[in-house]
């Protein structure tokens, strides 16, 4: 017969469990972003102005497409977070649910639209759709 005490049963569960974990998420997604964004910006910058054909030759390099997927990934990633903290704090029952699945729907159209985006950029003329 196995015998457990009321601690041991308790162990790892509770609010602060759980809240741990997102709290570190959260703090690692910003610390990403702190480092993205102004990589982000500067690509950004240098592609504004270009002619078309020039644009989808900037974006066609890795570094430029790799740090505009980056940016775009780990800042919804981030935005799906942190809505999620928003609308438990202010949403209860099933406007809670379905604003939680809106956002994340929401969250993953866009990195989803991003991605190919720059996969078609990317590829160019190789795969016409």
């Amino acid at each position: 017969m196995r015998y457990i005490t009321p601690r041991k049963s308790a162990e790892g569960l509770g609010s602060a469990h759980s809240g741990t974990l997102h709290h570190w998420q959260m703090t690692v997604s910003a610390v990403a972003l702190a480092i993205l964004t102004p990589l982000f910006m500067v690509t950004i910058a240098r592609a504004i102005g270009l002619p078309r054909e020039l644009v989808l030759a900037y974006f066609a390099r890795p570094l430029p497409a790799l740090i505009t997927a980056m940016f775009v990934i780990v800042g919804m990633v981030h935005f799906i977070k942190g809505t999620r903290i928003m609308i438990d704090d202010y949403f209860q029952g099933c406007t809670r649910k379905a604003a939680i699945i809106i956002s994340v729907i929401f969250g993953w159209a866009v990195i989803a639209t991003a991605v190919y985006a720059l996969v078609r950029m990317g590829l160019g003329a190789i795969v016409v759709l």
